[in-house]
């Protein structure tokens, strides 16, 4: 139960990150919500990685280069499900897209995330 708390905490780390970049792009550097939900995503990535190596799953006495590479596929993954869900919802309701960012990352992040990085990645 404490490390599925910890993946929480780090995802949550991760979300503000991931987030904030998706926001500033779009509300400052004017760039699309799409695209500026993909480099989100890619900052966010970088950070869960390296807070779930260290800190959730303890597992920084592995190969990096193992994780790096299962992280990357699970990550892909995680890229693709974040960036259709958040196309689907963009082009088919009128939310947010800051809403629409949110309801489909709780909903990778449950379903799909602590999954595969606690059973393939950090094992």
């Amino acid at each position: 139960m404490l490390t599925f708390i910890k993946a929480q905490a780090s995802s949550l780390i991760a979300t503000f990150l991931d987030f904030s970049t998706a926001i500033v792009l779009v509300n400052f550097f004017g760039l699309e919500p799409f695209s500026s939900s993909i480099a989100g995503t890619l900052l966010g990535g970088v950070a869960n990685f390296t807070i779930n190596r260290y800190w959730v799953f303890e597992a920084a006495n592995d190969k990096i280069s193992g994780q790096a590479l299962k992280y990357f596929v699970v990550w892909i993954g995680n890229l693709i499900l974040n960036a259709g869900g958040m196309y689907l919802l963009l082009e088919k309701t009128n939310l947010n897209y800051v809403i629409a960012k949110a309801v489909v990352a709780v909903i990778v992040g449950f379903g799909y995330n602590y999954i595969f990085q606690k059973k393939l990645v950090f094992r």
